[in-house]
């Protein structure tokens, strides 16, 4: 993995650890996160990144996360792709 990549993945994971839905300690959700990672490395639409997050959580906590939070979250990730994507 390219070094301008792993800078963009770590904003990703400090982004999600300080979302914390469900206000867990610090590492309860590595496993979410690396799935949320991908899930932005394939999609580029919010409304579909957002129902993917909700999804990957759901299956996790079996709690619902409401899809107006996943939204918000899923467009400042997709902020943090596009614009580290545009640089040199």
């Amino acid at each position: 993995m390219e070094n301008s990549q792993l800078q963009t993945n770590l904003k990703f994971v400090d982004l999600l650890n300080q979302w914390n839905p469900f206000q867990l300690e610090e590492g309860s959700y590595d496993t979410e996160i690396a799935d949320t990672i991908q899930a932005i490395h394939e999609l580029n639409h919010p409304a579909s990144l957002a129902e993917k997050i909700q999804s990957i959580y759901e299956f996790s906590f079996e709690q619902i996360i409401p899809i107006d939070s996943c939204l918000e979250m899923a467009e400042k990730l997709l902020s943090i792709k596009n614009n580290d994507s545009c640089t040199i």
